[in-house]
């Protein structure tokens, strides 16, 4: 029972410890990523962002009540704890903090998916503490999902059994074959632009015109914060 114990408390957190860990090591050592630094100037942690979501979103063991109004404050709650121990072990207790607010899915949020309009509130609410006003910050990232490209990529997903059959037929299921199979399905310009796809919805379909955007989106949140803080700190408050 105490290996059991102990094995389950080494288990805990080994993620963030491996996050926090990985960040000191560059910090350690930022010549080896940036061969321009000069350690006389030094550094600063200007902003860290958190995007992340789906997984919790659906972890019905965790927030059984995920359907309903309320039903993720846990997450809220353990958000708040969680930026708190970031700035904590990365000794800047001022670092602006940017939420990713979960994009899937983009603006219409229907009743099938409840669940997704009350976990981007719950990802918002740490925003709200007062101890967080002015240094988080909530990126909505829906406004950057691409409507046509993921029902293109859903009819595409519907298509694999059709496709699997043909080149099963052909004796070629090469991935070569089976793409050549799976564009007979679409229009070249359909086509082309499912070439930017490489992932499922939950990752963002993997496509850079959806992902990099918001990566601004966080960019620009951070500096506005990072200036904000900076005029709090020099102002004392």
């Amino acid at each position: 029972m105490a290996q059991i114990k102990a094995d389950k408390i080494k288990a805990i957190g080994v993620y963030y410890r491996l996050m926090i860990g990985y960040v000191r090591k560059v910090l350690a050592n930022i010549k080896r990523v940036d061969a321009q630094y000069n350690p006389k100037q030094g550094y600063e942690l200007a902003g860290f962002v958190w995007f992340q979501g789906w997984n919790d979103m659906v972890d019905s063991w965790t927030y059984p009540q995920r359907k309903r109004p309320g039903g993720y404050d846990l997450y809220s709650q353990l958000m708040g704890m969680f930026i708190e121990d970031v700035r904590k072990d990365l000794a800047a207790p001022h670092m602006p903090f940017v939420i990713g607010v979960m994009g899937i899915g983009g603006m219409h949020v229907d009743k099938g998916h409840i669940q997704m309009k009350y976990f981007r509130q719950a990802e918002v609410a740490p925003t709200l503490l007062p101890q967080f006003k002015g240094n988080v910050v909530a990126v909505q990232t829906a406004p950057y999902w691409l409507d046509k490209l993921a029902m293109l990529h859903a009819r595409m997903s519907r298509y694999w059994r059709k496709v699997n059959a043909i080149v099963a037929a052909e004796k070629n299921r090469s991935l070569q074959n089976k793409m050549r199979v799976m564009a007979k399905n679409f229009t070249p310009e359909e086509w082309k632009a499912l070439q930017g796809t490489s992932n499922y919805s939950f990752h963002y379909l993997g496509a850079a015109r959806i992902m990099a955007p918001i990566g601004k989106a966080f960019a620009e949140a951070a500096a506005k914060l990072d200036k904000q803080t900076q005029l709090t700190v020099v102002r004392g408050k």
